[in-house]
């Protein structure tokens, strides 16, 4: 069976539920010099009615230091105990081919903003007794516009943390029945 052109420029009809263990949510930020990179464990999503809606649970962040995943829970980044959950809903999606556009609003610390998001998709692929649908995007945000403004200045004066964050979303979508 072949995908016509115009299956090619929609987005797949039905409800998607997020397959949380082949799927992952990610940060990188540049960091004195280097790359600082971080994922979220507790993740849901589900893409249904041609919009796409997620979250992570800010205790589920997992970078490789103990001591710097609590203070990513603190007040200083996520601030977990009032802001528990990061939210995002895309209020557009555009496919042409593999590729894709969704914007929405991302939440974070309690903080709502507008974002784009551009990666590929591709086309349902049978599993098992259903279908699974796979979804990359990506997109970068200024954290200091949601109220996440902890940085320390470097022995140059610069500062220690970039304030552009690059997000990456890693999707696999169930078919519900």
């Amino acid at each position: 069976m072949s995908i016509t052109t115009e299956e090619l420029q929609i987005v797949p009809v039905g409800t998607w539920t997020l397959d949380p263990i082949h799927s992952s949510i990610g940060f990188e930020v540049a960091y004195m010099g280097g790359t600082f990179r971080g994922d979220f464990n507790d993740v849901d999503g589900r893409l249904a009615d041609g919009r796409l809606e997620g979250s992570a649970r800010v205790a589920s962040v997992q970078v490789k230091d103990e001591n710097l995943e609590a203070h990513l829970q603190s007040p200083d980044f996520f601030d977990a105990e009032r802001h528990p959950v990061l939210r995002f809903e895309s209020s557009d999606i555009e496919r042409e081919g593999d590729e894709v556009t969704v914007r929405g609003e991302i939440e974070i610390k309690g903080v709502t903003r507008p974002v784009e998001l551009k990666g590929t998709i591709g086309a349902p692929t049978p599993k098992g007794e259903g279908e699974v649908l796979a979804v990359n995007l990506e997109t970068v945000i200024d954290r200091t516009n949601f109220g996440v403004n902890w940085n320390m200045p470097l022995p140059d004066g610069k500062p220690a943390l970039s304030n552009d964050v690059e997000l990456t979303a890693t999707l696999f979508l169930n078919r519900e029945a």
